[in-house]
């Protein structure tokens, strides 16, 4: 028994007490009149299956939701902004808990946001707005190198590991992915048992410490990788280069949340924070790269193939272009990552100021990849902070094929952002490894809310595409977005951001100084 089922424990030796010495003195006997309820109440929160915080937290855990349920009425003095103005907080995760919990959420009262205020976004609408054609859009990755293409839905789960995240978490998000027909990103603890159980499509990332396909001496391991790898579940390997959340770190699992089944998993000591290596061991440059993603292609039997990173040098990035063109190796799909990504572990230097944010290494590796005409054959995923349908459209009209969620996911499976993920004492039983705490996740039920939140995020995704008068998701352009400068002063993202022509970087035809200075001076053998 845990420190947070005293309260509970309190109140039945309270009853007893209180009875005996009711026997004496029969005025105590008002005091079951209090404390009956309570007892009742704390039975009920243990034997429910909806609130795991309820089952973690019998009696005290409803001062939460007696907060949440006034929280519209409160909302203007608590609500966080970012730079966008846009809420991302309360505001949206409102949303995301009341589209899982498959309940209305729609607004009274018309906008929530100061629309003349700097940073404030939309979509435009036409005045004669098109059917909903496509409810179930996809986007086909590894079309072009690829034996068994994977057909992806434009929302999918993004990288988070067993390890940082509970069993019970990772086995409903692979459910819920399952469910609705949408990927899960495994994150580079490993490919678990736990992902594998209900069968949800998966991406397995690799990261630099070779988790899951890992030599005693923790090198990449080929025959052990060929063998989970060419598992029907596993649709798309991704290599992970950095993470937005801490670029140029490894990935961080504590001690604390080391048991001796992760640290098998992992082939690491039991009892030690597990810090992957900041850089690879199996490439040292772009061409060693995009050779090491055609190996994993071959080893997968043809799966699409594609790496992570969060942009920092411009010029690291043109060295991978250059050594496309000259190895005529290109990746499947490349995932960008923001700056503004979350993790749940980092230095506080790393998450606040390292790294480009989305949208600018979102538009750098478009740009680039138009510029020596292979866009077409690489499909770009953004990742960072998207959490509703109009998140992703913007990110589309930057140049996403698809977007990556963990926050949404998260919230969706009932995160209250209580930031103890890295200390082990998750009260939601999500980042944990500790039993008394996971187990009081239930898996079906969460399984079906992390559904539910993706289906009616696609629903109103393709909606806003409608609206817009268009049929597809190909179709979003950089003009369809409009962002408030200041005052009276707006402009549209095709005119916030500059875009290169197909080919431009080869053909010289590129107006930018910049661009031709950085592309002078990447080489495909080197990073810098």
């Amino acid at each position: 028994m845990h420190v947070r089922h005293l309260f509970f424990l309190f109140s039945g030796a309270s009853l007893l007490l209180i009875f005996t010495l009711g026997l004496i003195w029969p005025i105590v006997f008002w005091f079951l009149l209090l404390l009956i309820p309570i007892i009742g109440l704390g039975i009920y929160d243990i034997t429910q299956r909806r609130h795991t915080l309820l089952k973690n937290y019998p009696v005290i855990g409803h001062m939460r939701y007696v907060l949440e349920s006034i929280r519209p009425e409160i909302q203007q003095y608590f609500v966080e902004s970012n730079t966008n103005g846009q809420p991302i907080s309360l505001e949206f995760r409102s949303l995301v808990y009341q589209r899982a919990k498959g309940v209305r959420d729609t607004r009274p009262f018309g906008t929530q946001f100061d629309v003349y205020k700097e940073g404030y976004e939309w979509i435009t609408h036409s005045i004669a707005p098109h059917q909903i054609v496509d409810h179930h859009p996809r986007i086909l990755f590894g079309e072009y190198n690829c034996a068994k293409p994977y057909s992806a839905s434009p929302l999918n789960i993004s990288a988070m590991s067993f390890g940082a995240l509970s069993q019970n978490a990772i086995m409903a998000l692979n459910k819920g992915a399952k469910i609705d027909n949408f990927a899960h990103n495994t994150g580079e603890g490993g490919l678990t048992p736990y992902h594998l159980k209900y069968g949800g499509d998966i991406i397995w990332q690799i990261g630099t410490g070779y988790f899951g396909c890992r030599s005693k001496d923790g090198y990449f391991d080929a025959e052990m990788f060929a063998e989970k790898a060419t598992n029907d579940v596993v649709k798309m390997i991704e290599i992970k280069l950095s993470q937005g959340a801490k670029p140029g770190h490894g990935g961080i699992l504590p001690a604390a949340k080391v048991t001796p089944e992760i640290a098998k998993i992992r082939n690491v000591p039991l009892g030690e924070d597990v810090i992957s290596p900041p850089a690879h061991s199996a490439f040292f440059n772009p061409i060693t790269l995009l050779e090491f993603v055609q190996k994993l292609r071959d080893l997968s039997g043809g799966k699409p193939v594609g790496f992570k990173l969060c942009i920092g040098c411009e010029i690291e990035f043109l060295s991978i272009c250059k050594a496309m063109l000259e190895t005529g190796i290109t990746p499947d799909f490349i995932t960008i990552d923001g700056s503004e990504g979350g993790t749940g572990a980092a230095p506080i230097e790393m998450t606040n100021s390292v790294g480009m944010p989305l949208r600018e290494g979102l538009v750098l590796v478009h740009n680039a990849l138009m510029g020596i005409g292979v866009r077409d054959r690489v499909k770009l995923i953004a990742s960072g902070k998207a959490l509703s349908a109009f998140h992703i459209v913007r990110l589309l009209a930057l140049g996403a094929d698809s977007v990556n969620a963990a926050r949404a996911m998260m919230f969706a499976l009932g995160c209250i952002q209580s930031r103890n993920c890295n200390t082990d004492h998750c009260p939601t039983g999500i980042a944990t490894q500790n039993p008394a705490r996971f187990k009081a996740l239930d898996i079906d039920h969460k399984a079906q809310r992390v559904a539910n939140y993706h289906r009616t995020t696609i629903e109103n995704l393709v909606e806003l595409i409608a609206v817009a008068g268009m049929e597809h998701l190909e179709q979003i352009k950089p003009h369809h977005i409009y962002h408030r400068i200041s005052g009276p002063k707006i402009k549209h993202f095709g005119e916030l951001y500059s875009f290169l022509n197909e080919n431009a970087l080869i053909d010289g035809s590129v107006l930018s100084e910049k661009w031709e200075t950085n592309w002078q001076l990447a080489t495909s053998d080197s990073w810098c």
